[in-house]
């Protein structure tokens, strides 16, 4: 597979995960009984398994990888951070204040994300504040 298809998809799988974390969180703040159906609660899951395994494959097919090069150690060490905050929002929140605000922060993290992404910086947008 070539390095622009492989990019392209997972582009589409970015744009899928978080759509769909949007839409949830909608669901989530106006308490739709769609966040329960059982399509919304594995979809996702192998939306983004598809996306961390192209990420894969893309750094693997630049040569560079997460703990050596630190871009991709701060994408990784981001999408920890977004998979807690979505569960928050999502699920664990005990109080919809909270939900929301980790809902919130989540998109949040998920701009850094791609932000880093695009720079090949740790500190993605954050950069014109160290530099």
């Amino acid at each position: 597979m070539s390095y622009a298809l492989l990019k392209s998809i997972h582009y589409a799988l970015a744009l899928a995960s978080i759509g769909g974390f949007v839409l949830r969180g909608a669901w989530m703040l106006v308490e739709s009984p769609q966040l329960h159906h059982r399509l919304t609660r594995t979809l996702p899951h192998i939306i983004d398994t598809l996306f961390l395994i192209a990420g894969l494959a893309l750094a693997h097919r630049i040569f560079q990888y997460p703990f050596t090069h630190d871009w991709l150690t701060a994408k990784i060490l981001g999408l920890l951070v977004y998979i807690v905050l979505g569960s928050i929002a999502l699920k664990r929140g005990k109080t919809k204040k909270q939900r929301g605000v980790a809902f919130v922060t989540a998109i949040l993290t998920f701009a850094w994300i791609i932000s880093v992404a695009m720079s090949k910086s740790p500190w993605g947008f954050f950069n014109t504040l160290v530099s």
